[in-house]
This record gives C-alpha cells, sequence and structure tokens, in this order.
C-alpha cells in the first residue's frame, strides 16, 4: 500500500518499538552491542558505527521520502558528499560541478579531492549544453544543485541524468534547498541524491547532519561500505533530531514557500532592490523548469542590493527579525552576505558570487513581520 508524503514524514522506519511499544523510536546511545554468541550479533547489531537503530529508522524513513531503496545518514552534508567521491571515483577521475555552489562544496572540490588527484570542471548547470561541453571521457559524476546555492540557478534534472548516462558518468543532485517534500530527483533520473539534513530536513537549526539517497541497491551497498570504512556517521541523538524535524516537513515547506511567494513580490517592487533571484517569479529563467520539478518554489531568496556591495551588507547588519546567520532551512528566517560569509572561500574562482548579494532563508513566522523587517533593512 502507498502512502502520502506526509504519512511516510511520520511512519517511514517508525513502527513503534517492540518491546515497550514506545511511539517514538528511542535514542540508542550505546556504542556496542551484547553478541548471542561468536559471529552470531543480535539482529545484525555489533558497533554503532557499523549500524545502530536510531540511524537506520532514519535512514529508512530518508529513502522513503526520496522514493529510493538506500538511505544512508552522516555526521554532516560534506561527510555525505566526499564518501560519494570516495565511492564513486579514483584519482585521475573528473566531475562537472557548478559553477554556482555551495561555498564548502567548492571548497572540497577544490582543496581537498584535487589533492587527492580528482580534477574538476565548473559549469553552468541550467546550461545542458554547457554541461555536456564540460564532460571528458574520464568523467564519473555530473554534479548538480537545483536550486543551486545561492543564485537559485534551477538544472533540468531529467535531460542533465540523460546527458550524464550517455558518457557514462552518474548524476548527483544536492537537493538540499528543495528538500524531498518539494522535489525527488530519482524519479527524474537522477542516481544520487545528497541532503545537508542540517537545512530543511532537520528544520530548527539544532543538528548537523548530512544523507545520501539512491535507487541502485548495488550503489547503495557500495555507498554503505564507504560510509563504514570512512566512519563519518552521526550519531543516535542527531538522528533522532533529524527524525523528529523531519515529521513536521511537509507542514513546514508550506509555510516557507508560502511566506517567500509574500517576499519575492515585496522585494520584486522595492526601489532598493536591483534584481530579486527566486524561481517562482515568472521572470526567472528557469521558472517554466522548476515548475515542471518541483511541487513548489521553495523558502530561500536572493536579491541584489540595488547601492551595491556596501548596501548589502547594511541591509543584513540592519535586519532585526531576519537573524544574521550562515545556514538556511530553519523555522527562523536568517539573512547573510554569501559573498563575505558562506562563499568566501569561492572568492577569486570562477564560483565566486556578486559583492552586492543577499540571500534570505524565509521562516515561518509571521509574514508581516517578515515584510516590515526588510523594509526597515533597506533603508
Amino acid at each position: 500500500m502507498s502512502h502520502g508524503f506526509e504519512t511516510l514524514a511520520i511512519h517511514a522506519g517508525q513502527d513503534p518499538e517492540a518491546r515497550t511499544g514506545a511511539v517514538i523510536p528511542p535514542i540508542y546511545q550505546t556504542s556496542t552491542y551484547a553478541q548471542d554468541a561468536v559471529g552470531a550479533p543480535r539482529q545484525g547489531y555489533e558497533y554503532s558505527r557499523s549500524g545502530n537503530p536510531t540511524r537506520d529508522a532514519l535512514q529508512e524513513c530518508l529513502a522513503a521520502l526520496e522514493g529510493g531503496r538506500v538511505g544512508l545518514a552522516f555526521a554532516s552534508g560534506l561527510a555525505a558528499e566526499d564518501t560519494v567521491l570516495r565511492a564513486v571515483c579514483a584519482p585521475g577521475d573528473h566531475v562537472v560541478i557548478p559553477d554556482d555552489a555551495y561555498g564548502g562544496t567548492y571548497r572540497l572540490f577544490a582543496r581537498v579531492a584535487e589533492r587527492w588527484g580528482l580534477t574538476y570542471s565548473p559549469a553552468k548547470v541550467s546550461d545542458v549544453d554547457a554541461v555536456r561541453a564540460a564532460i571528458r571521457p574520464e568523467t564519473k559524476i555530473v554534479w548538480v544543485e537545483t536550486p543551486t546555492n545561492p543564485l537559485l540557478g534551477i538544472a533540468d534534472i531529467a535531460t542533465l541524468a540523460a546527458v550524464a548516462h550517455d558518457a557514462g558518468a552518474l548524476l548527483v543532485v544536492d537537493n538540499t534547498f528543495a528538500s524531498p517534500y518539494l522535489q525527488q530527483p530519482l524519479a527524474h533520473g537522477a542516481d544520487v541524491v545528497v541532503h545537508s539534513t542540517t537545512k530543511y530536513v532537520g528544520g530548527h537549526s539544532d543538528v548537523v547532519g548530512g544523507a545520501l539517497v539512491v535507487a541502485d541497491t548495488a550503489l547503495g551497498d557500495e555507498l554503505r561500505y564507504h560510509q563504514n570504512a570512512m566512519g563519518a556517521i552521526n550519531g543516535p541523538f542527531d538522528a533522532w533530531l533529524t527524525l523528529r524535524g523531519i515529521k513536521t516537513l511537509g507542514v513546514r515547506m508550506d509555510r516557507h514557500c508560502d511566506n517567500a511567494e509574500r517576499i519575492a513580490a515585496f522585494l520584486d517592487g522595492h526601489a532598493k532592490v536591483a534584481q530579486v533571484i527566486y524561481p517562482g517569479l515568472p521572470s526567472h529563467p528557469g521558472h517554466e523548469v522548476a515548475a515542471k520539478q518541483m511541487r513548489r518554489f521553495g523558502g530561500m531568496i536572493s536579491f541584489r542590493a540595488a547601492g551595491g556591495e556596501e548596501h548589502a551588507v547594511q541591509i543584513c547588519n540592519r535586519a532585526r527579525l531576519f537573524v544574521l546567520a550562515e545556514s538556511l532551512g530553519g523555522v527562523e528566517s536568517l539573512i547573510e552576505h554569501p559573498g563575505r560569509m558562506t562563499h568566501a572561500s569561492a572568492a577569486g574562482s570562477p564560483l565566486e558570487v556578486p559583492g552586492d548579494l543577499v540571500r534570505l532563508s524565509v521562516g515561518i513566522e509571521t509574514v508581516d513581520d517578515l515584510l516590515a523587517d526588510l523594509e526597515q533593512a533597506l533603508g
């Protein structure tokens, strides 16, 4: 029997605990497990790096929400990303990455993976021809974010999946900005979905984590092997917090989207805003593709300040209800200057972001209060 998204978020992997009937999965805060005999671990559990019932509940739920067969939870989104690269690639291989991507992802490729012998080429993921041109014979992965961070570019997942597969490469989609409620890349042909579960999946700015979800069980087994061998798993309490956040993901995303749509319309008509970047606006070049593959358009908005970089910094500093902080996807609204904060590591690279850019993570507060705060912050 198939179930809707909200039902899966509350129940997938989360049956009442067998011994006591506890409705919420327990926090199995243990490092090791008693075995029934040598070579006979009870229900397969022997050591919590390799397996933990709380983490397993989260992994099953994540797989269900993304429509995959294997879900894996990690200590952070970057730990999940590193595991994909180590499992799929080897020194001498090549990856196509977005020319607009999270600064930490760029840092992983440019400062860590490249020293290991993995080369990369940036390409505009909204331009299929640009992605195709960046692929080499040694390309093993086409890596995309959609929407991208922070310029909210939109990649056509189905088309890029075909391009990657024609070249013998995998399509990896970072689905953090959309969340599985708004977009399910596996259904459009992606091979691997990546999340920073710190963001919308967890949703309350109280836990750091990451995830991988795949539909192919052989690939899932390879990733699971590397998860255990590399060891960057999340702990049981972190898994439990993430599961708690997931239960309200659907209702939270609806409010994030409601608020973001109002704010995007407000900014779009403001004299002190040079450009609003939001996939929900018909003026966004990726609007039609986003409408095809997303349920709604998300809670992230970027805009360019009419007064340039110093004006953008002033807006961030003047905001009061919008908290000046890195990260995104929590119930509270956040504001940041990407060039000096989350994307500082991309300065001087092809991924450098405009200095006049402001990024908003629109929370679930009363939207009129958020609008008033932006009005005063714009000056």
